[in-house]
């Protein structure tokens, strides 16, 4: 069973930054796709980030966090990091972790906030 857990929400300034990371678990064949997604209250889920692995490795950012923010693998801690800089209030939602499109964490709560 595949289990993700994030951590690192919270509150922060504009302007600020934070790193999310996404502890993975559990038996998993292999990883193609990694990603970070956001909902902020009365509105969909998106896609904020992605590293997919079919062949080559190629990195995927949502226009609104192009620049700001960087998504990561930690091989040695079994991890998937979020690294947020630049914070806008805009940025204010849950965070989930997802893992080869289909896994996904509980959630962390960024709020950006003065």
């Amino acid at each position: 069973q595949v289990q993700l857990v994030e951590s690192g929400g919270g509150l922060v300034q504009p302007g600020g930054s934070l790193r999310l990371s996404c502890a993975v678990s559990g038996n998993i064949f292999s990883i193609y796709a990694m990603a970070w997604y956001r909902q902020a209250p009365g509105k969909q889920r998106e896609l904020v980030a992605a590293i997919t692995t079919s062949g080559s490795i190629e990195y995927e950012y949502a226009d609104s966090v192009k620049g700001r923010f960087t998504i990561s693998r930690d091989n040695a801690k079994n991890t998937i990091d979020l690294q947020m800089n630049s914070l806008k209030p805009e940025d204010t939602a849950v965070y989930y972790c997802n893992l080869n499109w289909g896994y996904w964490g509980q959630g962390t709560q960024v709020t950006v906030s003065s």
